[in-house]
C-alpha cells in the first residue's frame, strides 16, 4: 500500500539530547528495502505559490495561504504492507522527534 508521509516542522520539538539518527542512513535502509520510492526536501514556504479560482476569477498570491508555525518541509513516498509498518518507518525517521510526520493512504477509487 502506497503512504505520502509528509515532512513537517512542529512548534514543539522533542527536548531529548541524544543523538539523533542519520537521515542518510534513514534513507538508504529504506530505499534498499523498498519501503521509500521517493522523497525530496521542498524550497523554503517563502517560495510557495498558492493558486485559488473564486467566483470565476484567479487569485495568486505568494506565499502559503495559511499563517502558521509549522510548515512541510518535504515528502516521502511509501511502499509498506499496512499502516503499522508506515508508522515504523516514520517512527524512525529523525523528524519524528524534531518536528512531526504526516502520514496518508493514497484514495482507491477503485473499491
Amino acid at each position: 500500500m502506497k503512504y505520502l508521509m509528509f515532512v513537517c516542522s512542529d512548534a514543539e520539538p522533542d527536548t531529548d539530547t541524544a543523538d539523533e539518527p542519520d537521515i542518510d542512513v534513514w534513507v538508504r535502509e529504506n530505499d534498499e528495502a523498498g519501503r521509500r520510492v521517493r522523497g525530496a526536501v521542498l524550497a523554503p514556504a517563502s517560495t510557495a505559490t498558492t493558486v485559488r479560482v473564486r467566483g470565476g476569477d484567479l487569485l495568486v498570491t505568494d506565499g502559503p495561504f495559511a499563517e502558521t508555525k509549522e510548515v512541510i518541509l518535504g515528502f516521502d513516498l511509501l511502499e509498506c504492507a499496512d499502516l503499522d509498518e508506515a508508522i515504523e518507518v516514520a517512527r524512525t525517521h529523525p523528524m519524528a522527534r524534531g518536528g512531526r510526520l504526516e502520514i496518508r493512504p493514497f484514495a482507491d477509487f477503485e473499491q
